[in-house]
């Protein structure tokens, strides 16, 4: 019984003893693997960040180089290009070129006579007059720096600048020349401008003499004081009425210190300072009073509006407590 006990002890033991010497081999190897993914690992984290570091080298030696490389290359075709270009294309290219600054000085020409025309319907002649000279300076910025690139291509140079220290005399002279026709030509698109402008300012000044002469026809007749009146169109009491706020204009300040109100009637003639423009109703639709043409101006007088003749300084109509 002994035996049995004992052989059966010494069995447990020894297949313990083969399972612990079976386990330790596997337990060992993959604490090896382990430690050898972490080398593969750091391994390629330092190969990713040298590559990154030389890739980030490259990048920025090609660009402080790229840029120089690429204006020497530009040059380097431009002057390939010069050399290879045909005395004729250069001519054209010379040819559009002036077309192409002849087009743009006229489209501002037109810009500031067109400008300047509306001025002159407002009637400040002082500023048209300021817009015209604006216009023309620029325009004939315009006309020199066209000038100046087709010379450039035509001479299939890349630098506007001249150098006159040539001991060629007849280079020297082929650019005087140059700049003497050019000079000719910018003098006649000038002059033409000028007489297109000239001819403009006249045929308004023509035309205005006109529109003032059928004004002033017009203007012969006498305002009718009654059948305004009896239109429903300009009831201005009704207006009032609902619309008061539009009637409250606030003070008004007189052209003479210390002066005071004093009614006028029909037939007054005014000093031109009460009917100066700062009195002016330019919107009488606003108050429900009818249009006015001519030398006749809707005048604020106090509390009171008057029709005025701006040309003899009378007054055709009056309506008393007008304005509140």
């Amino acid at each position: 019984m002994d035996m049995k006990k004992l052989l059966r002890s010494s069995g447990m033991a020894a297949l313990a003893a083969a399972l612990t010497f079976a386990a330790m081999p596997a337990q060992a190897a993959a604490a090896e693997s382990a430690a050898a993914e972490m080398r593969d690992k750091k391994d390629r984290s330092a190969k990713q960040e040298r590559r990154s570091e030389r890739r980030a080298t490259r990048s920025n030696t090609r660009r402080s180089e790229a840029r120089p490389q690429r204006t020497q290359r530009r040059a380097e075709r431009a002057q390939a290009r010069t050399r290879t270009e045909r005395p004729a294309t250069r001519q054209q290219r010379a040819n559009r070129t002036e077309r192409r600054s002849d087009r743009k000085a006229n489209r501002v020409e037109r810009r500031g006579n067109r400008q300047a025309a509306q001025l002159r319907n407002r009637g400040n002649d002082r500023a048209a007059r300021q817009v015209d000279r604006r216009s023309e300076r620029r325009a004939d910025r315009i006309d020199r720096r066209g000038e100046r690139r087709a010379n450039t291509i035509r001479n299939g140079r890349t630098t506007t600048t001249r150098n006159g220290t040539y001991s060629n005399r007849d280079r020297k002279r082929s650019y005087r020349k140059d700049g003497t026709r050019a000079d000719n030509r910018r003098n006649i698109r000038r002059e033409a401008r000028r007489n297109g402008r000239a001819d403009a300012r006249r045929d308004y000044r023509r035309d205005k003499r006109r529109d003032y002469r059928r004004d002033a026809r017009r203007d012969q007749r006498r305002w009718d004081r009654k059948r305004w009146r009896n239109n429903n169109r300009y009831n201005w009491h009704n207006h009032r009425r609902y619309n008061r706020s539009i009637f409250r204009l606030g003070r008004y300040y007189a052209p003479y210190r210390n002066y005071r109100y004093s009614r006028f009637s029909i037939g007054f003639r005014l000093d031109n300072v009460f009917f100066g423009s700062r009195y002016w109703i330019n919107d009488p639709w606003r108050y429900r009073l009818p249009a006015v043409y001519g030398d006749y101006r809707w005048v604020r007088y106090y509390d009171d509006v008057m029709l005025v003749d701006t040309y003899t300084g009378e007054v055709v109509d009056v309506i008393y407590d007008f304005f509140w």
